[in-house]
């Protein structure tokens, strides 16, 4: 009977401890889902069109629509890490609030499928759905969808001959919003068919001022001239700083973060060495010419990471005339054209700074 009753007592006692296991078990994988890293690109990114800066054209036509107006199909073009792809998203999620946001938008970018069979299926499927619904919080919904091409540009000519009938036929459910960096790559037809916007490269002042305000946010500690020098780096691509910031930050661990990291981190050449390249130009020995371009190549500098930086400083150099400058810069575009090609990086550099010497040491 004892046994029985120990038995008995033993087996009413697991009920709290499993319950206070799941509670744990409940308890962390709550603490987990709050500490979820996201990428600062992801975090910061506009959630309204009001946040999108520097691009007031295109933010004029969305306030537009947002208040009621028709939206047309759209066509944004213009340098990476401007904000084309944000706008679209931030303006699809104040038109159809968050419960229609995934029934109403379908995005297609470069990692997806999109060849003419894509355009034909999906695509022309999605345009021919009818629009339903409305939203929770009761505020006006357009009655149409948006399909966005991100990175239209790398599409065939194929599929956007193909997509033309179906902007046309479904243009009374659907509307349509490329995106691209060269507008040159989009077919004429398609072109005609939308309302063009060019996102300008940010100026310097919003950048350093959306990086100042993350850095605040994320407790980073770098100076104003960090932030200066992470912009020059970024050259105009928001989206490339705040990637370099969070990089540094990461490898800084809570330190400040300097020019010296954010040059190792951007793969940027330090001026010293463009300078030691330079004199050994000057030197007008060949040997020491090699022996620098050997070194650049061990460190692991990229070929082209130091064609951008040669001509920015072969443009600003006062000692050279024009024409050894227009000598040497045509030069530059063409090393640059191998180097995307394929072509050896120590050949085409030994070759650069070939012409460089050349033009030094030639007496004008």
């Amino acid at each position: 009977m004892q046994a029985f009753l120990k038995g008995a007592s033993i087996s009413t006692k697991p009920p709290p401890t499993k319950d206070r296991g799941v509670t744990a078990t409940a308890r962390s994988s709550g603490e987990n889902k709050k500490a979820k890293p996201v990428p600062w690109v992801e975090k910061y990114r506009p959630k309204c069109v009001d946040e999108v800066a520097f691009q007031e054209e295109v933010v004029a036509v969305l306030k537009k629509s947002l208040e009621g107006a028709d939206l047309p199909n759209l066509l944004f073009y213009g340098p990476p890490g401007t904000g084309k792809t944000s706008t679209i998203l931030a303006a699809a999620r104040e038109l159809f609030g968050p419960e229609l946001f995934r029934l109403r938008v379908l995005e297609l970018n470069a990692s997806d499928e999109r060849g003419i069979q894509v355009v034909r299926e999906k695509v022309k499927n999605f345009a021919q759905l009818t629009v339903s619904g409305s939203r929770s919080d009761g505020k006006p919904c357009p009655p149409f969808k948006i399909v966005i091409l991100d990175e239209a540009d790398s599409m065939t000519s194929a599929a956007q001959a193909a997509l033309r009938r179906t902007m046309e036929k479904e243009s009374k459910t659907t509307r349509f919003c490329l995106i691209c960096n060269y507008v040159s790559r989009i077919i004429e037809p398609l072109t005609s068919r939308c309302s063009k916007f060019r996102f300008k490269p940010l100026s310097d002042k919003i950048q350093q001022q959306r990086l100042l305000d993350i850095a605040d946010k994320e407790h980073v500690k770098i100076s104003n001239e960090g932030i200066a020098y992470l912009v020059k780096v970024s050259e105009g691509d928001l989206r490339k700083a705040i990637t370099f910031l969070q990089s540094a930050t990461r490898l800084t661990g809570g330190k400040e973060v300097t020019e010296k990291v954010i040059t190792d981190i951007a793969g940027v050449v330090p001026a010293k060495t463009i300078d030691g390249v330079f004199a050994a130009c000057q030197s007008g020995s060949f040997d020491k010419l090699e022996a620098v371009v050997k070194d650049l190549i061990n460190e692991g500098h990229a070929a082209t990471q130091l064609v951008n930086q040669l001509h920015d400083v072969v443009v600003e150099n006062d000692n050279l005339s024009d024409k050894q400058k227009s000598t040497i810069t045509e030069k530059l575009a063409e090393v640059d054209k191998c180097l995307a090609d394929g072509a050896d990086e120590h050949l085409q550099l030994i070759s650069l700074c070939a012409t460089v010497m050349q033009q030094l040491t030639q007496n004008c």
